[in-house]
C-alpha cells in the first residue's frame, strides 16, 4: 500500500500541476467555461457570473500549489483534505454536465486537450480513486526536503503563478491552442467533412411521443419514426419541447464555426476573408471593453485607412450600445456584429486586434501590445 500511495501521489501531483498550468496559460478561457456552468440553464448561479475571472485564477493557482504540496509532502493533512474536496466537487460537476449534456467541454485542460463530458467524468473518477487512496494512506507521505526549503519552493511557485496569470491577462496566452491561432487559415477551418473527404459525425433526432388516450410516453429516433410511420398513428403526438438531438458516432467537425460577420444588415464574411489584408478589432462586449484603448486604436485605424487597408470592429453588443460607445470613444471605423462565443475564441482580449491576409491569421495583439502603424508597416512591406 505504501508503494501504491507513492505512485498515486506522483500521478495526482503531476496531473494537478499540468492541468493548472495549462489553464493558467489562458485563465480568461477558463473563466468563460465557468460562466457556462453558472448559466441559468446549467447550475443557475447567476450571482457568480461577475466573479468568474477571479475564481478561475484562484482555482488554477490552487491546482498548481496543491500539486506541488503533494509532491513535496508539505501540509500533508490539509493538502489531502483540499484535494479530496476539490475532486468530489469537480466529479459532481462533470457528471452533471455529461448526464444532462449541458457543457460540452469541461475545460479541464483548456483548449490544449479537449475532452468530451463523459471523458471528463471518467478522468475525474480515476482521480477520485487515486486521491481517496492518498487520503486514507496519507501517513505514508513524507516531506522531501526540510521545511524551509519546501516553503521556499511553494512561495516561488505561487509567485510564478501570479506573474504568469498577470502576464497573459495583460497580453495574450503564451501558447494559443485554438482554431484562431496565428498561422491558421479561417477558410480552411470552416471547411466541412464532406469538402475534406472525411467522415462527419452522425446524429439522430430523438422524439418523445405521448399517447393521448393512456398518457404513456416513449422515445423514438427519427429513423424509426419514418420507417414505422408513426405520424399516421393519431393517438400519438410529438412533445416538441422534449425533442433532442443525439450524437450516434464521432467524426470530423470544422473547428471554425459561427464565423459570420454582419455589417449594417449585410453579411460581409466572404469579403473579409478574401481581403488581401484587413485589421479586425475584436471586442466581444463593448460594455466590458477597455475604453482607454480606443484613442490609440482610432489613430491606428486612420493610419490603416490612409494605406487603404480596411479596419473594422467586431462585437456582439446591441446596436444601441454600439451607438453609445462609438460616440463616447469617437471611433473612426465601422462596427460589425458577430457571435459572442466566436469573438471570445478569436482573441483573449477586449479589445484585441487581428491581422488577416486572405483569411489567414497573420498576427494577433492584446490592445496594450499593438505597435504603432508606422513600425508595423515596416515589417509588413
Amino acid at each position: 500500500m505504501k508503494l501504491i500511495t507513492q505512485i498515486s501521489r506522483i500521478l495526482v501531483g503531476a496531473l494537478f500541476i499540468f492541468s493548472g498550468l495549462i489553464k493558467l496559460n489562458d485563465p480568461m478561457g477558463f473563466s468563460f467555461k465557468l460562466h457556462d456552468y453558472f448559466a441559468p440553464d446549467v447550475l443557475n448561479l447567476p450571482f457568480l457570473i461577475d466573479y468568474t475571472l477571479p475564481m478561475a485564477l484562484f482555482i488554477v493557482i490552487l491546482e498548481v500549489i496543491l500539486g506541488m504540496a503533494l509532491l513535496l509532502g508539505k501540509w500533508r493533512d490539509l493538502t489531502a483534505w483540499l484535494l479530496l474536496l476539490m475532486i468530489v466537487f469537480f466529479t459532481f460537476l462533470t457528471f452533471y454536465s455529461a448526464y444532462f449534456n449541458k457543457v460540452t467541454d469541461c475545460g479541464c485542460f483548456g483548449d490544449a486537450i479537449p475532452l468530451t463530458p463523459w471523458e471528463s467524468f471518467g478522468k475525474d473518477v480515476v482521480l477520485t480513486v487515486l486521491i481517496v487512496l492518498i487520503f486514507l494512506n496519507r501517513q505514508y507521505i513524507k516531506p522531501l526536503f526540510k521545511p524551509m526549503t519546501q516553503t521556499g519552493i511553494l512561495a516561488l511557485s505561487l509567485l510564478g503563478c501570479i506573474y504568469l496569470g498577470y502576464h497573459v491577462l495583460n497580453h495574450l496566452p503564451l501558447k494559443d491552442f485554438r482554431a484562431y491561432a496565428e498561422g491558421k487559415s479561417i477558410i480552411e477551418g470552416m471547411k466541412s467533412a464532406e469538402e475534406l473527404g472525411l467522415e462527419p459525425p452522425k446524429y439522430a433526432t430523438i422524439y418523445t411521443l405521448e399517447n393521448a388516450t393512456t398518457g404513456e410516453q416513449m422515445e423514438v429516433d427519427s429513423e424509426r419514426y419514418v420507417d414505422e410511420e408513426w405520424w399516421k398513428k393519431s393517438d400519438w403526438k410529438i412533445l416538441s419541447d422534449l425533442t433532442e438531438s443525439k450524437k450516434l458516432s464521432e467524426g470530423y467537425e470544422p473547428p471554425v464555426h459561427d464565423f459570420v460577420i454582419d455589417l449594417n444588415g449585410e453579411e460581409v464574411t466572404e469579403q473579409v476573408l478574401n481581403a488581401d489584408r484587413i485589421f479586425l478589432l475584436v471586442a466581444y462586449r463593448l460594455e466590458k471593453s477597455e475604453g482607454e484603448a480606443y484613442a490609440a486604436l482610432n489613430e491606428f485605424a486612420l493610419a490603416a485607412a490612409a494605406q487603404e487597408i480596411p479596419f473594422i470592429g467586431l462585437t456582439a453588443s446591441l446596436p444601441s450600445v454600439i451607438a453609445e460607445k462609438s460616440q463616447a470613444w469617437q471611433t473612426r471605423f465601422s462596427w460589425a456584429t458577430m457571435d459572442e462565443t466566436t469573438l471570445k475564441t478569436i482573441v483573449r482580449a477586449n479589445p484585441g486586434i487581428v491581422l488577416l491576409e486572405k483569411g489567414v491569421i497573420v498576427k494577433k495583439w492584446h490592445w496594450q501590445d499593438l505597435p504603432s502603424f508606422e513600425n508595423l508597416a515596416q515589417t509588413l512591406n
